[in-house]
């Protein structure tokens, strides 16, 4: 196994003798029931045209059958499954963000966890091209910064709910699969010294993070789309400590059209309230997912609310989700 995978390995708080999650790998019944069904005879008549529905992509069959005809007879049950939207549980009481501020700001009157320059990240993304259905690449990031203010950035193939699987990767626009830990890139920059967001340190009160986010993504007026993406920009330079979460979620608490959705349970495993704007009229739905306690970013989950039929997507298909870990 790679020495970068296993150094990711150990800072994920995944462990892969972990319980299954709702979009975890199928159990041996499953796979038993997969295996007859995949090797079954053929009817005589001919077959419909099977199309890659990453709504249904719970559904072994499907996933097996497109990513085999995808990948020119590769191993489907190797290749990693589109995560299924993030559902909000049953009969759970949504928090309102004033509440969870004042939650955040009692955990962090102690100062704790303190601030840090650099990302730890895991992403599954949809890749799309008119010439094939889409496929979900998953990846994980990790940047980290030195004492002369350089920095290193690794990206690896993998998912960390199917550890030692061979994952699917888009690496030089030819979806194929690659071993697991395989190093999609490490790259080493040279010393930054700029003091402008978002280089600069985070502040911790809500009305300098505010400005702070607003300067980073080039606007006056911050819209509530305008904050998600100063939000992940954020997020991918730093990570937040208790003070500047409590702050972030101060800022969310004014942003127009983000309302409570109620408990869920993150793509790691982890306990989170889900925040959510858009809607059907918007052709997309963001879910922003907050610790319960401290308000600390877990993850952000983007889905189609349209068909979109050119591309082979369709109302639920998760388009982008993203989990930040310490």
């Amino acid at each position: 196994m790679p020495d970068e995978l296993d150094l990711l390995r150990h800072a994920n708080p995944v462990p892969a003798d972990g319980p299954d999650f709702a979009d975890g790998p199928l159990g041996h019944r499953a796979e038993r029931q997969l295996e007859r069904l995949l090797h079954r005879p053929a009817p005589a008549r001919r077959a419909p045209r099977v199309r890659l529905l990453w709504g249904l992509a719970a559904s072994g069959v499907v996933l097996a059958t497109a990513s085999a005809a995808l990948l020119g007879g590769l191993d489907g049950q190797s290749a990693v499954a589109a995560p299924r939207p993030l559902a909000v549980h049953a009969r759970s009481t949504p928090v309102p963000l004033a509440e969870l501020a004042e939650m955040a700001e009692a955990a962090a009157a102690d100062g704790s966890p303190g601030l840090r320059k650099g990302t730890h990240m895991q992403s599954w993304s949809l890749g799309m091209a008119d010439s094939r259905p889409p496929v979900t690449l998953p990846e994980e990031r990790v940047v980290r910064w030195r004492a002369d203010d350089s920095h290193t950035e690794l990206v690896v193939a993998t998912d960390p709910r199917r550890p030692g699987r061979p994952v699917l990767t888009d690496e030089g626009d030819d979806p194929r699969l690659v071993a697991d830990g395989h190093v999609l890139s490490r790259v080493t920059y040279p010393p930054s010294w700029s003091d402008a967001p978002p280089e600069a340190p985070p502040p911790h009160t809500p009305a300098a993070l505010r400005a702070y986010l607003a300067e980073t993504v080039h606007t006056d007026s911050l819209d509530t789309p305008e904050l998600f993406e100063g939000v992940q920009e954020l997020l991918s330079h730093w990570t937040l400590g208790g003070r500047e979460s409590a702050a972030l979620v101060r800022v969310l608490e004014d942003a127009h059209g983000l309302r409570p959705a109620g408990r869920v349970t993150d793509r790691l495993g982890r306990p989170g309230q889900a925040y959510v704007y858009g809607g059907a009229g918007e052709g997309g739905r963001r879910m922003l997912i907050l610790d319960p306690r401290t308000g600390a970013v877990l993850g952000l989950e983007t889905t189609f609310t349209r068909d979109d039929e050119e591309y082979g997507v369709k109302a639920g298909d998760v388009m982008d989700y993203r989990v930040w870990m310490r």
